[in-house]
């Protein structure tokens, strides 16, 4: 879903690169977090002036006022959208293109919608999750105008490691229709975020588009980052942010 391109983390090769192929509309309002990002990222609301997206999407850490965030919509020409300029950005300490896939954006001023909350233990790393994001509907294909959402379900480490030797277990998690393919994060939806409902039914932030081969291929899942590993680093980050 992340980085998907022909090449293995083609986000992080041929710039960002991912969308929700094999997804269906989603209803304004629906997830009032998700954030569009003028890179050709998604991210989603940690804090309502802190958006939590991909390290691959963002080039270092420091201050820099070049990103716009779009987020309250989920049709981009929408006259209600609310467009923020960065102020800071901050990348994961130590990213250098494998694994550590998050970064958080300081927004110049608060998007007045609700944020996800994060998870903090693999619990919730099971079952079927929900993805969203304006990226392509299938491999090749444009970026979209409207959000666009889909149900993917986990894919235990053994089996996403038979498919790239690459993974990070532990850092990385893996989510997709391995066996038919067909739905999956693209070009475009990199830096989005991956959530589903804990037990109290209220959604929560376990991966990040991240990478993965192509999109929507047979046998090639999504690859995400795990956010539970690194909770504890993004929450110190964002209160270190100015």
């Amino acid at each position: 879903m992340a980085g998907q391109t022909d090449s293995k983390p083609a986000a992080k090769s041929e710039g960002p690169s991912a969308k929700i192929v094999g997804g269906t509309p989603a209803e304004k309002g629906e997830f009032p977090w998700m954030v569009r990002l003028s890179m050709g990222c998604g991210g989603a609301l940690f804090e309502k002036d802190v958006v939590l997206t991909a390290a691959h999407c963002v080039d270092g850490s420091g201050e820099n006022d070049s990103i716009t965030a779009t987020g309250g919509v989920v049709d981009l020409e929408d006259s209600d959208k609310v467009e923020v300029k960065s102020k800071e950005v901050l990348q994961a300490p130590g990213y250098n293109g494998k694994g550590k896939d998050w970064a958080l954006i300081k927004l110049a001023k608060p998007i007045d919608q609700e944020t996800l909350p994060i998870a903090e233990d693999d619990s919730l790393n099971k079952d079927e999750f929900t993805i969203a994001g304006w990226g392509a509907d299938k491999e090749g294909g444009e970026q979209q105008q409207k959000m666009l959402k889909a149900t993917v379900p986990f894919v235990d480490d053994e089996k996403c490691k038979s498919a790239y030797s690459e993974l990070i277990p532990g850092e990385e998690l893996c989510a997709g229709l391995l066996d038919e393919g067909g739905v999956d994060s693209c070009q475009g939806d990199s830096g989005g975020p991956m959530f589903r409902k804990d037990e109290a039914g209220k959604p929560v932030q376990v991966g990040i588009v991240s990478w993965g081969e192509g999109c929507a291929r047979k046998g090639k899942p999504g690859v995400y980052t795990e956010v539970s590993t690194f909770a504890a680093d993004i929450k110190k980050a964002a209160k270190d942010l100015g």
